[in-house]
């Protein structure tokens, strides 16, 4: 599941209607390398509650996993496992075949991580924002503008944070995506205070992602439509008597 990189966002604190409705060109990406992405046997605590345990997860280059339960279950914990957020109680992460504690760098800077919460400057404008967040990513010049055409928010590039919808500060913490490369997507509900527009440029946004061989994993209570997607079911693995 990350702001800077995807990452970055993930460790940051925390309208006028938009001039043009036109939808943009895609953002396109370069492919990335094969990879395969697992957990096994994960186990991860919350307080002095086991959350979930036995959990094992597997992606290939190009695939989508859904996290599916009820609140509670698991998914934003295994989201943060997975982000290395939060370290597993027990089990295993690899990363084509090496542990992820081998080199948590360089998981960090493979992923964007985009919670709950969209961490937004107030006094930043939404063009600096992105900018910050494109340059931490190592993004070329011009990207950020791409991205925030790509989720309509060129005509507000100008205007400080502190005075964006809910659905537009959404919209910005989702160019980031498209802002940056990174192979691995994990996403909180992303969905969230997006109207059916919206919601399509996200699908879109996937679904290019996935084409050049990138990653997503999404916890959603939304029925997102992301196609050959497989779905883990949280609550199937909470511990039935304490370890």
């Amino acid at each position: 599941m990350g702001t800077p990189s995807g990452f970055g966002a993930a460790l940051m604190a925390s309208s006028p209607p938009l001039c043009s409705d036109a939808r943009q060109p895609p953002v396109t990406s370069p492919p990335f390398s094969p990879a395969h992405f697992a957990g096994n046997a994960l186990a991860c605590r919350r307080g002095d509650r086991l959350v979930f345990s036995g959990l094992d997860f597997s992606l290939a280059d190009g695939a989508a996993l859904i996290l599916s339960g009820p609140n509670g279950s698991g998914k934003s914990s295994l989201l943060r496992v997975m982000a290395g957020l939060t370290p597993p109680l027990r089990g295993a992460l690899t990363w084509a075949g090496v542990a992820l504690g081998e080199d948590p760098a360089a998981h960090r800077a493979r992923l964007h991580f985009i919670g709950h919460l969209d961490p937004v400057k107030p006094v930043l404008s939404v063009a600096e924002t992105l900018a910050f967040w494109a340059r931490l990513g190592g993004a070329a010049r011009g990207e950020s503008r791409a991205a925030l055409e790509r989720f309509h928010l060129g005509g507000l590039a100008d205007l400080p944070c502190r005075f964006l919808s809910a659905g537009q500060r959404r919209r910005l913490s989702l160019a980031r995506l498209m802002a940056s490369p990174a192979p691995l997507w994990l996403l909180d509900e992303p969905a969230t205070s997006l109207d059916d527009a919206s919601i399509e440029d996200l699908l879109s946004a996937i679904a290019e992602h996935r084409a050049a061989g990138g990653m997503v994993v999404v916890a959603t209570h939304h029925a997102l439509a992301l196609g050959a997607a497989e779905t883990l079911f949280l609550d199937e693995f909470f511990p039935r008597r304490t370890p």
